[in-house]
């Protein structure tokens, strides 16, 4: 299965894509996934340390760019790149998302490193159930 694809056509200035899961977990595992690997050559990345999260919002589409979001926030404030990412998303009024992610300091030397990813945008953003499970429209500023 398809975890994710980038999206050549959409943005110039930034870079879209979209990501997969059979069921929430894994959709929110993948669009990170995403973002690591366009941040950093994954395999270049050790999983030296942890970090661990928790976030709320009453609305999916809000707490994926939230968690998202979180990243990249942890990844400017950190200086980190991750490899790993494990996801428990338990769905109410609100919906609560548990991350445990993999991930080593910035070091140029040791990885190679791809794209410094700004944030992610509300532009073309988008998380809807189908068939075969969740999809999520992405573009993050670079």
């Amino acid at each position: 299965m398809v975890k994710y694809k980038f999206l050549e056509d959409i943005a110039i200035a930034d870079i879209a894509y979209e990501a997969y899961g059979k069921d929430l977990n894994e959709l929110f595992e993948n669009a990170a996934m995403a973002i690591f690997e366009l941040s950093a050559d994954i395999k270049t990345v050790e999983a030296k340390e942890k970090i661990e999260f928790e976030l709320e919002n009453e609305k999916l589409d809000n707490l994926l760019y939230d968690f998202l979001s979180e990243i990249l926030f942890l990844k400017d404030s950190k200086y980190m790149v991750f490899r790993k990412v494990k996801v428990d998303l338990e769905e109410g009024n609100p919906n609560k998302l548990k991350a445990v992610m993999h991930g080593d300091t910035i070091n140029p030397n040791k990885q190679h490193l791809e794209n410094d990813i700004k944030a992610v945008t509300m532009h073309m953003f988008e998380l809807k159930k189908d068939k075969g499970g969740y999809t999520a429209r992405i573009v993050l500023d670079i």
